[in-house]
């Protein structure tokens, strides 16, 4: 029987490393959005500092049922004023180092969920 079908059409990350993902083996270095529908853009961030509440505000727009915010290196949450958009609509938001939300966007958008990975990739340690 099978479960599960043998490629996906959904942006997939398929790698990651300090300072970069990779979508669809393609090298992205910086903070990214990536959506199961299409959805890719630059995050006008590199550090979980330079963030507020104008980029959750962005990520409300667009919709999803889900979405996953990869906090860097390690997991940091962001402040709940930040996240009354997405509540406004009904979104979900779950919170996760960038390697973990890797993993978990690609497994909700091989299930054909609506998910977006909000990413902070920061700099490799000593880079400026």
């Amino acid at each position: 029987m099978k479960l599960q079908p043998d490629k996906s059409d959904v942006q997939t990350l398929t790698a990651h490393g300090p300072g970069w993902v990779a979508i669809n083996n393609e090298k992205v270095e910086g903070s990214i959005v990536v959506g199961s529908r299409g959805e890719r853009f630059e995050w006008d961030c590199t550090s979980f500092d330079q963030i507020g509440a104008e980029h959750f505000a962005q990520l409300a727009a667009l919709g999803a049922e889900l979405i996953i915010f990869g906090s860097g290196k390690r997991i940091r949450f962001p402040q709940a004023a930040w996240l009354q958009p997405l509540m406004a609509k009904r979104t979900g938001v779950e919170t996760m180092d960038t390697p973990a939300a890797c993993r978990t966007y690609n497994i909700l958008a091989g299930e054909g969920r609506h998910v977006v990975a909000a990413l902070l990739v920061e700099p490799p340690d000593g880079a400026g």
